[in-house]
């Protein structure tokens, strides 16, 4: 303990984050014992410094806010984001392993970018004005699911006067005061649950409602709830594909609720975009391919009647409402020269199907 007080030596937990912000990853890892490890374009690889082992011990227990330190010491993980002086936000996930600690932090970008830089389907501006329902962004877990919903917000935020809720674990973007009123809720910080806020949040006037992510019933309920009783719902699953969504959805509640939570679902739904964030050929960067779902009567139809398998056929010939399905797009990336024919490939979710697009 006495050897990680000499501050001469001591790597600071800000040095390190402003060494991955320079070389543009997204992630860094942090282990005790184990090498640090930084990804950069989606692929790992060594940290260009490498901390010794007990000073790698002395960042992670020197990171968790007060506040995060009884539940740390009685062994549980801890999520939470935290701010460098220059400005900028990171999301931190503290676990052991082996009996050692490890960490992992996601850096945040410094600013939300727009709808239009993120280049996604302009029809998620047409969503975002709608003034009630249910909007999903789904995707596997680093594919910009926190950014899209923060793009989506903040142009709400920049185009006219709601009060909007978040409620997040952790906060990962703070907004500026633009034409919206926003009040952030942290879970475990400023509320018990996702679905205790989406129970008071029904009585704070809220217009908007996000919800960082729906994992259990309680909070789909509730979600659901909110969007019925007129007020706009943005959430986030962990799924690839719109039909993988809504049966995750119903899978999700106890067997006497799924055909109510079917029809509720099938009355709210206004949108579900996929994404997936894949190398670009140049192998400067990362683009996102989506597929794109919107409630129309043809698709409330088939939630009702639990034909999610007819969901693909509906996007394929739904352009007009703004629909496509992830191999369209991935076709229309690789025709564009954004992306590689492998890589296209790599990241679908159906390759037989994909040999008609390419």
């Amino acid at each position: 303990e006495q050897r990680a007080t000499r501050k001469e030596s001591f790597m600071d937990i800000h040095t390190i984050i402003a060494m991955g912000r320079q070389t543009g990853c997204s992630d860094i890892h942090l282990s005790e014992g184990l090498p640090m490890l930084i990804r950069v374009k989606g692929r790992l690889e060594f940290a260009p410094i490498q901390p010794g082992e007990e000073e790698t011990r002395q960042m992670i227990l020197q990171m968790p806010d007060v506040w995060l330190q009884k539940e740390f010491s009685e062994g549980k993980d801890v999520d939470f984001a935290i701010q460098s002086p220059d400005g900028g936000r990171e999301r931190v996930n503290i676990f052991r392993q082996q009996g050692k600690l490890a960490c992992t932090i996601r850096l945040l970008n410094d600013r939300i970018p727009t709808i239009e830089e993120l280049q996604l389907p302009p029809i998620l501006k047409q969503l975002a004005n709608e003034p009630r329902g249910l909007i999903l962004v789904t995707g596997p877990t680093g594919s910009g699911k926190s950014t899209t919903l923060a793009a989506m917000i903040d142009y709400v935020n920049a185009s006219r006067p709601e009060h909007i809720i978040t409620i997040e674990d952790p906060i990962e973007y703070v907004y500026e005061r633009k034409q919206a009123l926003i009040h952030q809720r942290e879970v475990g910080r400023d509320v018990s649950s996702f679905a205790a806020a989406l129970r008071s949040a029904l009585r704070e006037d809220p217009d908007i409602i996000l919800v960082g992510e729906m994992r259990d019933y309680e909070t789909i309920s509730a979600a659901l709830t909110a969007a019925e009783t007129g007020h706009l719902v943005f959430s986030s699953l962990h799924t690839t594909g719109a039909a993988n969504t809504i049966d995750r959805i119903i899978d999700a509640c106890p067997a006497s609720s799924q055909n109510q939570v079917r029809i509720q679902l099938s009355g709210v739904l206004k949108g579900i975009v996929t994404q997936c964030l894949i190398p670009t050929a140049d192998g400067r960067g990362r683009t996102a391919a989506t597929e794109m779902l919107t409630g129309t009567d043809a698709v409330m139809n088939l939630i009702r009647e639990s034909k999610g398998h007819q969901m693909s056929t509906i996007m394929q010939s739904g352009a007009a409402n703004g629909m496509h399905t992830l191999n369209g797009d991935l076709a229309r990336l690789v025709s564009v020269g954004m992306i590689s024919r492998d890589n296209a490939y790599k990241y679908s979710n159906d390759k037989r199907d994909l040999v008609n697009y390419i």
